[in-house]
């Protein structure tokens, strides 16, 4: 993908309005970004929906994408060219986000895993060595990472965790600990692992990252049993029992809580733009079903608990748009803050989870099988709406935002 041009006005005002495009969002986007957006559509269509249904039912992820995922620039797709990557604004990062997950959400979160929980604290804490020689190659797709932040104990309060690295004399490192709930846990070759330290190089216990090879001894992955959300994806608890790390291990420009929390926003920012594409694959399949579907002699489509359905969700789909359009825009100039993604992950998760339901309502009986998108997606947004800051953390770190007052304490 070649990168976007910097002026993000809008490319095209007098642009007409695609097939579904009822607020003309395409108006506001570049030419690139719409050439980002169906080049990802494309491969949805072509490559993800024929299979995505038996990867579900069978719970497992599709690892035959990956390399043509990595040859089409979908991982760390904002991040610099210099290291491999497309070097996308983040409009376009986005909008791959989007059109994966209108695929599934365990595509999505895939991609969202490699680029934004690994890539990205390799390219904003690593070394120039560790840059150089991690980013090129999962970039390709040829190296996959994981994210150990979130422990069986300690999930909205990663203040709480127990995980410990240890400092040697010689300056290399003892870990143990666990992790639980890790997308790509199984087939990652590396995991970026956040462990609390007692280093005698600060004062008192920081919070650093670790790039921990997978083939460590003492590092092992379990695969996570009976999901009913998020089949079509890879998630296990990581343990670590006296794993031994060179002194070169350590991302050098981490430390404290706040470079975890830096990476769950780019994580965030993504997920506020791939729940729309789950939201728009539910709205697009029950809009085509109630023209088809004849009860009482006549289409679904055209009784008014229907159209009122419809209505709903293609109006807070624009919606939900509109809020992640801006961000991104606020995200390229460098103004937005976290308390923005958060509004935005908060609202279109909720949004996506609320037009899943009414879709697969509109689909009635034949909604429960799996060669129909609606279900499926409502299981899987149920986990998007609990991983990446729950529905609720959100809307504390919203609550502080407009009061001044925090109410985790």
């Amino acid at each position: 993908m070649a990168t976007p041009p910097h002026d993000t006005h809008l490319a095209s005002p007098e642009l007409k309005p695609r097939e579904g495009d009822l607020f003309n969002i395409d108006a506001a986007l570049t030419e690139e970004e719409r050439a980002v957006r169906d080049t990802v559509r494309r491969f949805v269509d072509e490559r993800v929906l024929p299979i995505i249904g038996d990867c579900y039912v069978e719970g497992k992820f599709p690892k035959q994408l990956i390399p043509e995922m990595g040859e089409l620039g979908f991982f760390g797709a904002n991040l610099p060219e210099e290291y491999g990557c497309a070097g996308l604004n983040n409009v376009s990062y986005g909008l791959i986000m989007q059109e994966l997950e209108r695929g599934d959400s365990g595509v999505r979160s895939f991609a969202s895993v490699q680029g934004a929980l690994v890539m990205y604290p390799i390219y904003a804490f690593g070394s120039e060595e560790q840059k150089k020689h991690w980013l090129p190659k999962m970039a390709k797709g040829e190296a996959i990472g994981c994210f150990g932040l979130t422990e069986p104990d300690y999930g909205s309060n990663p203040a709480g965790m127990i995980t410990r690295a240890r400092k040697q004399k010689d300056g290399s490192w003892i870990l143990n600990g666990a992790k639980m709930w890790i997308t790509n846990g199984s087939a990652a070759v590396v995991a970026v692992v956040w462990a609390k330290t007692e280093d005698n190089d600060t004062e008192g216990t920081s919070v650093r990252g670790f790039l921990v090879p997978t083939n460590s001894t003492g590092f092992s992955a379990k695969d996570q049993k009976g999901k009913l959300s998020l089949r079509a994806s890879d998630t296990s608890e990581l343990v670590f029992a006296d794993v031994h790390l060179p002194a070169d291990a350590i991302l050098p420009k981490s430390g404290g809580l706040k470079s975890p929390l830096m990476c769950l926003t780019q994580a965030r920012y993504g997920i506020s733009w791939g729940a729309l594409g789950a939201a728009m694959a539910c709205y697009e399949e029950a809009l085509e079903y109630s023209k088809t579907r004849i009860m009482f002699d006549k289409p679904i489509g055209g009784f008014q608990i229907q159209q009122v359905r419809l209505a709903e969700m293609i109006t807070e789909i624009v919606k939900g748009q509109l809020v992640s359009l801006h961000l991104g825009r606020m995200k390229d100039a460098g103004t937005f803050t976290p308390q923005q993604v958060s509004l935005a992950k908060r609202n279109n998760v909720n949004i996506a989870t609320d037009i899943a339901r009414e879709a697969r309502r509109l689909l009635g009986a034949n909604g429960i099988l799996a060669e129909y998108a609606s279900m499926r997606h409502m299981a899987n947004l149920e986990s998007v709406y609990t991983y990446e800051g729950t529905h609720d953390v959100h809307s504390l770190i919203l609550g502080m935002a407009v009061t001044g007052m925090n109410a985790f304490k």
